[in-house]
């Protein structure tokens, strides 16, 4: 069953459940992701789909920073639950420990086409590690890529 379809029946249930605020995320993310295939012009497979929803995450967690820095934790509140809903639909993403990990394989291989990585093969890197994860399918958080890639770039101070 695809993400689309699992999306689709999950909505149904909801509507039975009377589960608004789930309802309401659903169709959210059916609308986003139908607007994305409009755009696109073909039906969206399962990790473009995915790409969606991680888009959808990115902007409730800033949402939620926006509205509780203006002091509506209320709003900032939803914004967190309509998170939850959609992280459902999205694969367990990746320890940090595993990420590193990965980054460290990147490194690798970029060392061994390149010979030497300084820290200004950050961009080299960051592809390079973003590629094997994709690559793998499995779900990473780029900021946090980008932030062990600049440490383990950047040479310790003696």
């Amino acid at each position: 069953m695809s993400l689309s379809e699992r999306i689709q029946q999950d909505m149904v249930a909801a509507m039975k459940a009377r589960a608004e605020l789930r309802l309401a995320t659903l169709r959210m993310v059916k609308t986003a992701i139908k607007n994305k295939e409009i755009e696109l012009r073909h039906p969206l497979d399962d990790p473009q789909a995915e790409q969606v929803l991680v888009t959808l995450i990115k902007q409730r967690e800033d949402s939620a920073a926006q509205f509780q820095a203006g002091g509506r934790a209320e709003l900032a509140q939803r914004e967190r639950q309509e998170i939850g809903v959609i992280e459902e639909y999205l694969p367990q993403a990746l320890p940090a420990a595993a990420v590193e990990e990965g980054v460290r394989a990147a490194i690798a291989a970029t060392i061994a086409a390149k010979g030497a990585v300084t820290p200004k093969d950050m961009g080299v890197v960051m592809k390079a590690a973003m590629a094997q994860f994709q690559a793998r399918q499995q779900r990473v958080d780029g900021k946090l890529v980008s932030e062990i890639v600049k440490r383990l770039l950047t040479p310790v101070p003696s």
